[in-house]
């Protein structure tokens, strides 16, 4: 948990036109910590109190960090049930991009800041683990099973929390189960074959309603997207348009 005064100085350095990855390697803070800060400066209240047990259900304090965090749930992560009716929450991410390993242990702490956040190496992967007897009410699409074979919906409250922070929500979906590529394409020109290059990105997840989840909220932001099969694989989407691509660019970005 960062203190305020080290939040201000790292928005102070992002004010000066630094960039966030300038930022987060000079200071050694995840971007998106950073970016979050951006939207929310102040530390979340440590508490123990869930705040969807309470007679007034509400949502989580930090909801720009709920936003991010749930669509990491929704494509890498899953909850289990311990003997002592405790549950824990584990997400995999990849030790290919550990930025956001740091991002992800970093929104599970500003959701739950009274629970410990932990990293349990595996063979390729670090399992960004915490337990909580509130996971499951945090996140009501837990269940039994994989996701992609029973129905996964949303909750009014958590479509109200995508809606205000939509890109937080994107951001998530595309840093579990996402990437961006350089694509390459060849064209006649003059009577001769040139090849082109082109940024793109794929969202990829065998449940269609996590995939229309991601497009949904893309069209909502303004993203032109498409379905793709490649190859064997059918459960893409694509986006590829100069002006989506930017508008990626700039709010997501490549895994780091």
């Amino acid at each position: 948990m960062y203190d305020l005064e080290t939040r201000k100085r790292a928005l102070t350095l992002v004010a000066q036109g630094r960039s966030l990855n300038a930022v987060s390697k000079q200071t050694g803070i995840s971007r998106w910590a950073i970016r979050a800060w951006q939207t929310r400066i102040e530390p979340a209240t440590r508490t123990t109190e869930c705040p969807r047990c309470t007679p007034e259900p509400r949502p989580p304090e930090d909801t720009a960090a709920y936003a991010y965090l749930l669509a990491f749930y929704l494509g890498d992560g899953c909850i289990s049930r311990l003997k002592n009716g405790a549950y824990f929450l584990r997400i995999a991410c990849s030790d290919a991009w550990p930025g956001l390993i740091d991002s992800c242990a970093d929104a599970v702490r500003s959701v739950r800041p009274d629970n410990r956040v932990c990293r349990v190496r595996r063979q390729g992967c670090v399992m960004v683990t915490s337990y909580s007897k509130h996971w499951p009410c945090l996140f009501p699409q837990h269940g039994p099973g994989k996701k992609h074979d029973r129905i996964i919906a949303l909750e009014p409250w958590q479509q109200q929390i995508v809606d205000v922070h939509p890109w937080e929500f994107i951001r998530g979906l595309f840093h579990s189960d996402g990437c961006r590529i350089t694509n390459w394409t060849t064209r006649i020109v003059a009577g001769e074959r040139k090849r082109y290059e082109y940024p793109r990105y794929f969202f990829t997840n065998k449940s269609d309603d996590i995939r229309k989840l991601c497009s949904d909220t893309l069209t909502k932001v303004g993203i032109e997207w498409t379905t793709l099969a490649r190859g064997s694989d059918p459960f893409n989407i694509s986006v590829a348009r100069r002006a989506s691509v930017a508008l990626m660019d700039a709010h997501v970005g490549p895994k780091c």
